[in-house]
């Protein structure tokens, strides 16, 4: 009977991804918070089982790994605005300015406020400075071609392509501190961090990503054939190149997350206008939005059974500091000096959500290494993710909607393109 009810649940999941978009589009309400609040109230009525990532650690890491990168290949696929330096220019801000300070920042509240060790203070900084491609799809732009990519949704859509891999250095950091506390040499951890963790992965992570991205374009779209791929109309293409470009970079060492964003940033830019990106993007859509539904119908289910217990009033005060302190502060910081009106750069410092990546983090390096305070880092991840859900979720749709509604007054467009080409079939 539980196969069948299982079933049942699922069917009604699936509906519920197809269905509930539209339901909620122009109410201030999001997709996530629906999911949450479903699995706490099926878990708490049925009394299932509690999907407790410490009983779970593989599979939590794992399952928030695929998520992640299902939601780096939407996002890289969907930008139409080709990649510069001055047309991503608060994009490298964001990474270079504002990324850093948020780690910086996230880590001394641990640490001072927190009282936590070393290690996990440097881990909660990695986990939670991220804006997470999973949950953030509320504020990205739209579809390829779609015409939706203003400053604000292209910037939060491209920050959040790049910080995943940008975050995975501190994250690698934390774990050669918690395994020096066992006895290895931190020197020489510390010198292959900045060789192997920080130059080579990065590098690598780009490199095999835009080397990955434009060799399958080419066979999609250039090599001469009968078949004409490009022609297929087969979206589980999209789901193939992203773990190709997971895989084939992870084995040579270098970051997946990385070269899952660029070699979908790589294959929008071999044949940039076609329609067949809008295939390959309705197809990862629809699997990131099911996939996300089961890990936040599971997410609720942990929070029944009191994954937040350890909550108390000073991982409340850091929760509210991170996510209204922190990250709007770093985000005023890296814009300082734009053109972009004081409200818009508002809007991009405030909506650095919290999610999936931030879950796949802990769980990655309480994996890897002894820090001691699981509960806590699992305690406060979860509350940050939760409260990021509730108050993002429920302000995204207003505020974006005045903005929109601002700019339209001021006589600006809601794109901010460069080079937008007639469509090719």
């Amino acid at each position: 009977m539980s196969y069948v009810v299982m079933l049942v649940g699922l069917g009604l999941l699936v509906l519920l991804v197809a269905w509930l978009p539209m339901v909620l589009k122009e109410l201030p309400l999001s997709l996530p918070i629906i999911c949450v609040g479903l699995g706490y109230g099926v878990f708490t009525v049925f009394g299932l089982d509690a999907p407790d990532p410490m009983a779970f650690p593989k599979a939590t890491e794992r399952l928030t790994e695929l998520l992640v990168l299902v939601a780096l290949m939407g996002a890289g696929l969907k930008l139409d605005r080709r990649l510069g330096w001055r047309s991503w220019m608060v994009t490298w801000r964001l990474l270079g300015i504002t990324m850093p300070l948020s780690i910086l920042g996230i880590g001394l509240i641990g640490w001072l406020g927190l009282g936590l060790p070393p290690a996990a203070s440097i881990l909660l900084g990695g986990a939670l400075a991220p804006t997470d491609p999973v949950l953030a799809s509320d504020i990205q732009v739209g579809p390829p071609q779609s015409g939706e990519e203003d400053e604000i949704r292209f910037s939060l859509t491209s920050e959040a392509g790049l910080n995943d891999g940008l975050a995975f250095p501190f994250v690698h950091l934390a774990v050669i501190v918690a395994l020096a506390n066992s006895g290895s040499d931190f020197g020489m951890d510390a010198l292959r961090w900045v060789a192997l963790d920080v130059v080579w992965k990065l590098a690598a992570g780009v490199g095999m990503g835009w080397i990955i991205g434009k060799l399958l374009a080419f066979v999609t779209f250039r090599v001469p054939n009968r078949a004409k791929l490009s022609h297929t109309g087969d979206g589980f293409v999209s789901l193939g190149i992203t773990l190709i470009a997971y895989g084939a970079t992870e084995l040579v060492g270098g970051y997946g997350f990385v070269a899952v964003f660029v070699s979908a940033v790589a294959l929008r830019d071999a044949e940039r206008s076609h329609r067949y990106h809008e295939t390959l993007h309705g197809f990862i859509e629809q699997t990131e939005r099911l996939l996300m539904m089961v890990m936040l119908v599971l997410f609720g289910g942990t929070l029944a059974h009191g994954l937040l217990h350890p909550v108390g009033w000073g991982a409340l005060a850091a929760a509210v500091s991170i996510l209204f302190v922190v990250r709007p502060l770093a985000g005023l910081v890296g814009l300082w000096g734009t053109k972009m009106p004081v409200g818009e750069r508002l809007a991009i410092g405030f909506f650095g959500i919290r999610g999936m990546g931030s879950l796949y983090y802990i769980a990655f390096a309480l994996n890897a290494a002894d820090f001691g305070v699981p509960n806590q880092l699992w305690a406060l991840t979860g509350f940050v993710v939760l409260l990021s859900i509730l108050v993002h979720g429920t302000t995204v749709t207003p505020v974006m909607r005045r903005i929109d509604h601002r700019r339209v007054r001021a006589g600006r467009t809601a794109t901010a393109q460069d080079g937008k080409n007639p469509r090719v079939p």
